[in-house]
């Protein structure tokens, strides 16, 4: 999607056509559905002329009264105007309903876009910014955005509609009366956009205060555990009263500019209509006009009065969406640091090398330095064990296999092919990562190994788990398959029997196990073993762990210092060799030495 240009102003970022920015995102979103937009415009235009009608029934009405009309003529004239309001109300109605369809249908398939777009970010970008930020921009600024989608059409088009038929009917009627409400209605339009030029900064700064808020209250909410063990609740507290303190002058400022803008379109209307009174009585006496003449003109003042008031309405929508549609932009205009390659990964078993590799991530603080001229060779088909202690950058090794981040020096190969170059939906395919944090979702046990795929077929899945040897746990569960889990059912052990299955189901080619086996008891521990073993038969596998238990069956091992390789060799052939680093620690008992 092209996208208005944008402009840095006071270190914010500041896009200098709100109005372009929201119907580029209605182009976009509405396109797809222009049979809809076109059907609700049509019901929206019927609409607006039957409401313009209504006022000339009256008026026949009236006539037909003063003139001592047969009661048949007057019970008709009144069962149309019955009739006409009655059609009219469906239509809008109807209208309303098509037009919160397509605003749902648009607004999930703008999440779906958001969210997909964020899966597709670099881990740098999602290191910067909290889940509740980024929820509050799926969620909470597509909500700000949605009556935009769907009152556009039904009401802001139709009110528009509806003036300018209100207009042609005064214009009917009188040339000049036409000429001083056309001026009447264009002096209330500017006077709106003068007074929201001031409500759109406060209304913008208000939603950025709202994502702010609800950022900090989703990191808050992830760490309840730590809160609670820590009895940091009153800390937590003052931070949580100091970003509503910050937001409350932003919202009451906000709230009084809407408030502002609403009261103008009040005066304007209540000036509308003494006008009308006005220009009417100086009409009847001065020039004898009917009152069914002075009541049409008052009665179309009056329908005036509310697109009027639906076109303030719905700019202050406009105003209010503007900060969603903003952030919006800004994050599909986002873009990944990590480019997609063009070259496919040979089939089988992945070997892997590291040619001189450096890295350091970013932070506030400046660059943290992980991995310095980093270079080993794994054979495909063979495992690696990664030791050291916490920081010497074993987990920064499996995130660049990974590829959620490139090096800043150096190459880094799967299978003979550089990971800048190749495919990043295949690399990620091929390659199974398995940490100590896994996420379990609020859903039954198959919906977790499997992510939700209900292709899998449930034979399938069962071969799975027994070739991974976790059937007897399996057994255990009160209904299997189907026993509903979420966060905090399971324990650590039993999370890690699920991410295993989960890498299974992948068939990777290579697979990377970041202290799977950490926090695990010996009953459940001896499991896993086997489960590993199974899932790294005939596949490439890395092992990260700080025990030197975990790497007792490795091929290899390299062990890490402050990101530097301080040993690399055999696992064989280091353990059985006098003054080296691994055979010492071994010696010495070191079980849990890298810690």
């Amino acid at each position: 999607m092209r996208w208005p240009r944008r402009r840095r102003v006071g270190g914010s970022t500041r896009f200098r056509n709100p109005v372009g920015d929201g119907w580029q995102l209605l182009r976009r979103y509405l396109g797809p559905r222009r049979t809809e937009v076109g059907l609700m415009a049509a019901l929206v235009l019927a609409s607006a002329g039957l409401q313009v009608l209504g006022p000339r029934i009256v008026r026949a009405f009236i006539d037909s009264a003063m003139a001592d009309a047969a009661l048949s003529k007057l019970r008709g004239l009144g069962l149309v105007f019955i009739g006409v309001s009655v059609i009219a109300q469906g239509l809008r109605v109807l209208a309303a309903y098509w037009s919160e369809r397509v605003a749902w249908s648009a607004c999930n398939s703008l999440r779906l876009d958001l969210v997909t777009h964020l899966l597709g970010l670099d881990s740098g970008f999602h290191k910067c910014h909290p889940p509740g930020e980024l929820l509050e921009r799926v969620d909470g600024d597509v909500s700000a955005i949605s009556s935009f989608f769907s009152d556009l059409v039904v009401h802001l088009l139709g009110s528009a509609l509806f003036l300018v038929g209100v207009l042609v009917a005064m214009y009917y009627e009188d040339t000049y009366i036409g000429l001083a409400f056309t001026a009447y209605a264009a002096l209330v339009l500017a006077l709106l956009g003068w007074v929201m030029g001031f409500a759109g900064p406060a209304l913008r700064e208000s939603r950025e205060r709202s994502a702010l808020f609800f950022g900090y209250a989703g990191e808050v909410l992830c760490a309840t555990e730590d809160v609670r063990a820590l009895n940091a609740a009153p800390f937590i507290f003052r931070r949580f009263f100091q970003h509503v303190q910050g937001w409350l002058p932003v919202a009451v400022k906000a709230q009084v500019s809407e408030n502002l803008v609403w009261t103008s379109s009040l005066v304007a209307a209540a000036a509308g209509e003494a006008a009308a009174f006005g220009i009417g009585g100086w009409l009847h006496r001065m020039r004898g006009a009917p009152l069914s003449a002075v009541y049409m003109l008052v009665a179309y003042v009056a329908l005036l009065a509310q697109p009027l008031g639906t076109i303030r309405i719905q700019l202050q929508v406009l105003q209010q969406a503007h900060a969603a549609i903003a952030r919006i932009r800004g994050l599909l205009e986002t873009r990944s640091s990590l480019g997609d390659g063009g070259t496919s990964l040979p089939p089988g078993p992945l070997q892997v090398e590291f040619r001189g590799v450096t890295f350091s991530y970013e932070d506030e603080l400046g660059n943290q330095a992980a991995l310095h001229d980093v270079s080993f060779n794994l054979e495909a088909g063979r495992t690696l064990g990664l030791l050291g202690r916490t920081g010497s950058g074993k987990t920064t090794i499996g995130r660049l296999l990974f590829r959620m981040y490139d090096p800043a020096n150096g190459r880094i190969l799967a299978g003979g092919v550089d990971l800048r170059s190749a495919r990043l939906r295949e690399l990620r395919s091929r390659v199974a990562l398995v940490t100590q944090d896994v996420q379990l979702f609020a859903s039954t046990l198959r919906d977790n190994i499997t992510l939700f795929d209900p292709e899998i077929p449930h034979d399938r899945l069962l071969g799975i788990l027994r070739d991974l040897g976790l059937q007897p746990w399996l057994e255990r569960l009160p209904r299997g398959l189907e026993t509903p889990i979420a966060a905090g059912t399971l324990s650590a052990g039993e999370a890690q029997l699920v991410a295993l299955g989960r890498a299974f189901l992948q068939h990777p080619d290579l697979v990377i196990l970041d202290e799977f086996s950490s926090r695990l008891d010996p009953l459940t521990e001896s499991m896993i073993e086997r489960a590993v073993a199974t899932l790294t038969l005939g596949r490439t596998a890395i092992v990260i762990a700080h025990r030197l238990s975990t790497v007792e069956s490795v091929d290899q091992v390299i062990i890490l210092e402050e990101g530097r390789i301080a040993e690399q060799g055999l696992r064989a052939v280091l353990a059985g060799q006098l003054g080296s680093l691994f055979a010492r620690l071994r010696a010495e008992g070191f079980g849990e030495a890298l810690r």
